[in-house]
């Protein structure tokens, strides 16, 4: 999904993924080269054993590319998708996985303990817009992580690339994932290239503590901008109601890490951080 202009702000993913989209999205040789490169990635980072299948939910699976490179990798899977058209091009190809039409903003439809994994490519950050009238973003999102944990065994693992308009809204997205109760973080690739970027959330579902993969092209470079680990979020979760009173730490370590996610500079951590100043006389 490219940069310039952003699908999300143009119409719903139904309507813009129709027949004649659909059709370009999955005959556009750059397009599946890229879905492939996410795709496998994204597989990469869920670190899943090598010896055995596991089934994988394909949230947004689209017209099946992402499906294709979980098949190639010897997993079993089932896609979701909002859009009928881009289904019917993954039934067309013949793809390997069960395919299901469904809003992800309306929750997973599948049994506690399901799957194994979770995968998502370029998909996660429709649940941002309000298309409809009833559409409230926080609400959707809340509702699509709590059902994606519920149907995702313990100790799970879901990697999404995603493609956020701004911090808020990657804030937005980590919040509602933390609150819905995974831990984990995001990891960038290449954070201080402009093309080659790329974001992965990667949340854990319970289980072992987990530790965050490392971002590519990072050698050498400051690990807060690849990595930025969630896991503290879900205790300190009842804060985010009454925000934190400004200029205290908390708040001040907040706002350096967005700064870093960012990509800007800023000041390193210490003991003295927020500590207030004695009065000069």
């Amino acid at each position: 999904m490219a940069h310039g202009g952003r699908p999300e702000r143009q119409a719903p993913p139904e309507i813009f993924y129709n027949e004649d989209e659909a059709r370009k999205y999955t005959s556009n040789t750059r397009m599946i080269e890229i879905q492939n490169q996410l795709s496998e990635r994204a597989i990469e980072l869920l670190g899943l054993p090598e010896d055995q299948p596991c089934f994988i939910l394909d949230v947004g699976c689209g017209s099946g590319l992402s499906g294709e490179c979980l098949t190639d990798n010897g997993h079993c899977w089932i896609g979701v998708d909002i859009s009928p058209s881009m289904l019917d091009v993954a039934v067309d190809k013949e793809s390997e996985g069960d395919l299901v039409l469904s809003d992800m903003g309306e929750g997973m439809p599948f049994k506690a303990g399901t799957f194994d994994a979770v995968i998502s490519i370029s998909a996660l950050q429709w649940l941002c817009n309000a298309d409809k009238k009833y559409h409230h973003p926080p609400k959707r999102l809340f509702q699509f992580f709590t059902t994606l944990y519920a149907c995702l065994c313990r100790g799970g693992k879901a990697v999404f690339q995603l493609y956020p308009e701004n911090s808020q809204q990657l804030e937005l997205i980590t919040q509602q994932a933390m609150k819905a109760g995974f831990t984990g973080g995001l990891v960038v690739d290449f954070p201080n290239s402009t093309k080659a970027k790329k974001m992965f959330l990667c949340l854990f579902a319970g289980g072992q503590p987990q530790q965050l993969p490392k971002g590519l092209g990072t050698e050498g470079s400051n690990t807060s901008q690849n990595q930025v680990a969630y896991s503290d979020k879900r205790q300190n979760f009842k804060q985010l109601r009454g925000k934190n009173p400004k200029k205290s730490r908390d708040w001040i370590l907040e706002k350096k890490e967005r700064r870093r996610r960012q990509g800007k500079e800023c000041r390193p951590d210490t003991k003295y951080t927020g500590r207030k100043r004695k009065a000069q006389f």
